[in-house]
């Protein structure tokens, strides 16, 4: 018999619901967007995001409904991200799941987001593990591995800024809209490599990351050359900032890839839609990694929606790992941390 789960995403600015099938085929997967109430402040205001989510959740999960064909009652389960996030809009978002769980007698699932970002893969193919998951966003870098379905360890993580956040500023630096990521990569595809920025951590055993610096680099070179009027070409400045963003992540992951070896590496979050880093890291990883096949996921769903929230569900489902009426948000949820063993 077919699970039918129904899942509700709010963890940041975008409000989605989602009914997917057995984990792996979308129904429906409603998304309302609020990034052009957030790009007059530059980034997310939280207070006028839960104000956003309350206006759209409803009306989310009924269209969800409509569009899946699918009534209360055919429903398995439902499915709510717990964490991690803004924690007025995970609210929000816990509340009308439980809500809607409660009225028509369904079990209720807790999800991490991030997990929710690496089964977005299993749209594309199934999930063969062991596995390596690269996440890159605005809020998290890091790399987790995956010895079975719904078992995470994270072996690397960002000891500062994530390398979506670096992006932001940058694009804020440079005079783009928010989100800017898009628009610089494009722009790089442009320029030319003019600026040296430095590939922190790059050499370290480790596999953790910092992108603070290289941040700072940028900032600190636009603002010099502003005093001392000199004009810097926006596309170079691009070019050179991507660089080193990707040599950083590349470098990193094959490394992980080498000590964990892994059938498949899913590469998830919003910078998995950056086309730099899709081609660098396929192109170097068929040279280092031969025998681990790279997966990132459609790019309708590297940003945050409800569908992959579900298919991250299916697995908590078959483990019965379900929530009573008490579930609270998380906002700092996590996996747990790996020591490393190489």
């Amino acid at each position: 018999m077919s699970e039918l789960i129904l899942a509700v995403e709010s963890s940041c600015d975008e409000t989605s619901v989602a009914v997917v099938k057995d984990g792996a085929e979308i129904l429906s997967n409603i998304v309302a967007s609020q990034i052009k109430s957030h790009q007059r402040f530059g980034g997310v205001v939280p207070e006028v995001a839960s104000r956003h989510h309350v206006e759209e959740i409803t009306t989310c999960i009924e269209e969800a409904l409509s569009e899946a064909r699918i009534t209360p009652k055919e429903l398995t389960a439902v499915a709510v991200t717990q964490g991690p996030g803004l924690v007025g809009a995970l609210l929000i978002g816990i509340t009308a799941a439980k809500a809607f769980a409660w009225a028509n007698q369904l079990p209720l699932i807790p999800v991490n987001h991030m997990a929710g970002h690496i089964y977005a893969a299993r749209f594309v193919e199934p999930l063969t593990f062991p596995l390596m998951a690269l996440l890159v966003s605005g809020g998290h870098t890091e790399l987790v591995y995956m010895k079975a379905a719904g078992e995470y360890e994270i072996i690397g993580e960002t000891r500062d800024d994530a390398a979506g956040e670096a992006y932001d500023k940058v694009g804020r630096v440079l005079g783009l809209r928010y989100p800017s990521g898009k628009e610089i990569d494009q722009m790089a595809h442009r320029g030319k490599e003019s600026y040296p920025f430095p590939r922190a951590m790059i050499h370290e055993p480790n596999f953790d990351f910092s992108f603070s610096g290289l941040k700072s680099a940028f900032i600190n070179l636009v603002h010099n050359a502003d005093q001392k009027g000199e004009t810097l070409d926006a596309e170079d400045l691009a070019t050179s900032f991507q660089a080193s963003v990707i040599d950083v992540l590349v470098t990193k992951t094959i490394r992980a890839c080498q000590a964990y070896p892994v059938a498949q590496l899913v590469v998830a979050g919003g910078v998995a839609a950056n086309q730099g880093l899709r081609t660098t890291l396929v192109t170097q990883m068929q040279q280092a990694c031969p025998k681990t096949k790279v997966i990132f996921p459609p790019l309708a769903l590297c940003g945050d929606n409800a569908a992959m929230i579900a298919a991250a569900a299916h697995i908590e489902y078959q483990k019965q790992h379900f929530a009573d009426w008490e579930l609270n948000a998380i906002p700092s949820l996590a996996f747990s941390r790996k020591e490393s063993e190489v």
